[in-house]
């Protein structure tokens, strides 16, 4: 049996799970988008009826059920309103993360799965990798002993950060989200995944650091094509966009979120013209580009979560320090040291593609939708690691720790985040 989708939110993370749903085996049958471009280019490709592409939501929700399930991949401060009004109609979700950007609409999208008896799935992707499958499976099985601490980077990268959280949709957390809901949501859900605890406190400190027009290179312009120093700047969008020409998968991200015409006649037009060729120190984004988040957990495990723009694009790093031994891992090797006996063992597991979003997050977006259709197709919700409690738990301690860093205080998280 065909599991048949609707796809609300044609951009790039909705397009993606829709092709890679169909590479699994199910149809795409609707979709909801204001964009006219994006929601022709997905009826084009999977040959949706125009009965079932609609411009708005709303309009769609309005319809009897038309699909299975939905991928639901708005903005983030639109997430809610459609999560709860296709969980009514009894569609199971798949969820980009966040699931929302507030406490209320968080909760608000899980009372209506709940009350509608659907399946949720947020979008959380590092949970589903063959790495982490691996590390949580030491971790369980008691190898390393108890865990006592962790360490953990995410090396957002600082072409990355200039193309999403500058110049891009993230930039500003009044119209998208903070920084660490946006981006690092993925880690601290991550870590609660493997340490497998409820965090008791937690403290945050960060900031916006570079991005400021005070550090704008004398003589610099307000656009990079134009720019007098651009040849002398890490951040050129020339240099950063150009590289990725003729490209396949990197014209289809980051490339396709600038232009449709991905030719250098059309990436030069829209560097002279969109907001991915202004120039990085402009003003015009607040949110972070480096933050730390000091995690303590019930029992007296602590961890600490570095996130940073000024770094290579990469995998995660990760040492997790136990009684017994301790891991280390990058995203492609996951390395134990047994304390007994004083041995290493290096266990490779070979990720598809690199980190970024162009190849799926190294096969993390596969294994996240591939877990998601199995449970619809077969109602075994087993394979579905990031549900609607887990996930409402992880976010609640990213407010947590937004809540630290903004009043500069310590905050502990009530017993009611316990696991229900």
């Amino acid at each position: 049996m065909t599991t048949t989708l609707a796809v609300i939110g044609a951009g790039a993370r909705g397009a993606a799970y829709a092709r890679l749903a169909a590479a699994e085996g199910a149809a795409i049958v609707a979709v909801a988008d204001p964009d006219p471009r994006r929601r022709r280019a997905l009826a084009y490709q999977f040959d949706i009826p125009d009965e079932q592409v609609f411009a708005d939501w709303a309009a769609l929700a309005q319809r009897p059920r038309l699909a299975d399930a939905a991928i639901i991949a708005t903005p983030d401060r639109l997430h809610a309103d459609p999560a709860c009004a296709l969980a009514e109609r009894g569609y199971a979700l798949l969820l980009e993360k966040p699931m929302a950007t507030t406490p209320a609409d968080a909760e608000r999208i899980v009372r209506a799965c709940t009350d509608n008896n659907v399946l949720l799935t947020v979008c959380h992707v590092l949970r589903y990798t063959a790495y982490t499958r691996r590390i949580k499976d030491i971790v369980d099985s008691g190898r390393i002993g108890d865990i006592v601490s962790v360490e953990h980077l995410e090396p957002v990268g600082w072409w990355h950060h200039a193309h999403s959280y500058v110049r891009g949709q993230w930039a500003v957390e009044a119209t998208s989200s903070s920084m660490l809901l946006a981006k690092s949501s993925h880690d601290i859900d991550w870590l609660g995944h493997v340490v497998g605890r409820p965090v008791t406190r937690v403290s945050s400190f960060g900031g916006l650091y570079h991005f400021r027009p005070e550090n704008k290179p004398a003589g610099a312009g307000t656009r990079c094509v134009s720019c007098p120093v651009e040849r002398a700047c890490p951040y050129s969008a020339v240099r950063i966009y150009e590289r990725f020409l003729g490209d396949p998968v990197h014209e289809r991200w980051p490339l396709g979120v600038l232009t449709d015409d991905v030719t250098p006649e059309g990436l030069r037009q829209a560097l002279s013209e969109g907001p991915y060729g202004e120039c990085v120190y402009s003003g015009h984004n607040d949110v972070v580009d480096h933050q730390v988040v000091n995690l303590e957990y019930e029992g007296g495990i602590t961890a600490s979560f570095t996130m940073t723009a000024f770094s290579v694009l990469d995998f995660r790093k990760t040492r997790i320090f136990g009684t017994r031994g301790s891991i280390e891992g990058d995203g492609r090797t996951v390395t134990v040291h047994d304390f007994l006996t004083d041995t290493s063992e290096a266990i490779h597991c070979a990720p598809q593609g690199d980190a970024s979003a162009a190849d799926g997050h190294g096969g993390a977006d596969t294994e996240l939708v591939r877990a998601f259709l199995t449970a619809v197709t077969t109602g075994d919700h087993s394979a579905v690691l990031s549900g609607a409690v887990e996930t409402l738990r992880s976010h609640e301690v990213v407010w947590a720790a937004e809540r630290s860093r903004t009043t500069g205080t310590v905050v502990s998280l009530p017993p009611r985040h316990r696991p229900l």
